[in-house]
């Protein structure tokens, strides 16, 4: 079965500026669909309508953090089975087991690299054969 090329990505980062950058990056450089979100509720509110195929979430957030983001969205049932990626500046290898003990596929490192965060992106998709 061949995998489906990734396409369209729920991104979730309350910085405006790393928003921004990467959200550009995602789409000029990855020519991917984004819908980006400054917050958790914004996820929750968008998410179901826009039909992602992978949700790209920040890890520390103000109000709901990207653990409890992923939670409420796996409780939509269109969203519940969609992977998951999360980015944070927190990468001591304890943490991130406990971010794919959460159920991400792998966590993105921050500062990232704009230029090479698509790639990396779809490496991560393509190596999983979940989809």
């Amino acid at each position: 079965m061949t995998a489906q090329p990734l396409s369209r990505i729920l991104y979730v980062e309350d910085d405006a500026d790393v928003r921004k950058v990467a959200t550009f990056a995602l789409k000029m450089v990855g020519k991917f669909e984004i819908e980006a979100c400054s917050s958790g509720e914004e996820a929750l509110e968008k998410a179901a309508a826009f039909a992602p195929q992978l949700l790209l979430l920040d890890v520390m957030m103000p109000g709901m953090d990207g653990p409890t983001t992923l939670a409420r969205l796996r409780e939509l049932p269109e969203i519940a089975g969609t992977p998951a990626i999360f980015m944070t500046a927190k990468v001591q290898p304890q943490e991130v087991q406990r971010y794919r003990d959460l159920g991400s596929l792998d966590v993105i490192s921050k500062p990232f690299d704009p230029m090479t965060l698509s790639a990396t992106v779809r490496e991560i998709w393509s190596s999983q054969g979940t989809h």
